[in-house]
Order: structure tokens, then C-alpha cells, then sequence
């Protein structure tokens, strides 16, 4: 299992962010990517240059962040 450590090893330069907001996105979204196996990264599309936040799926499930919820497959 991954730590946090190693989360911010992964490269992430060809991540596919997809919107992971709850509702209407007008203002901006969060955006979630599968940087690797258990592995995932959360952005803030209105700040492109803050350093992506990131998490294992354990993470993302206690937060009760579901990626299938995003098209994305777990």
C-alpha cells in the first residue's frame, strides 16, 4: 500500500483530470485523477497552479469520494 510519501513520487504530467463537483459547475470545479494503482490526485480548476492534492482510494472512500461517481473506474 501506498503512503503519502510515495503519492508525491508519482509523476503526474499525463493525468487525465475529469470534473468531480456535485453540482453545476459555473465558477470552477474540483478535478480528480487516477495517477496510479490505489492512487489519486484532487485539483482546484480555479487555482491551475497550486500543486494537486493527493490521496489513496482508503482516502478518497473515508472522505466519501467515490471516482465511479466521475466516470472514473476504481
Amino acid at each position: 500500500m501506498l503512503d503519502g510519501t510515495d503519492l508525491y513520487a508519482l509523476d503526474i504530467t499525463a493525468a487525465a483530470f475529469v470534473k468531480a463537483c456535485g453540482g453545476p459547475c459555473t465558477e470552477g470545479c474540483v478535478t480528480l485523477a487516477r495517477i496510479g494503482e490505489d492512487a489519486w490526485a484532487l485539483s482546484d480548476s480555479k487555482r491551475p497552479a497550486a500543486q494537486p492534492l493527493r490521496f489513496t482510494t482508503a482516502e478518497l472512500d473515508a472522505a466519501g469520494i467515490d471516482p465511479a461517481r466521475f466516470g472514473i473506474s476504481v
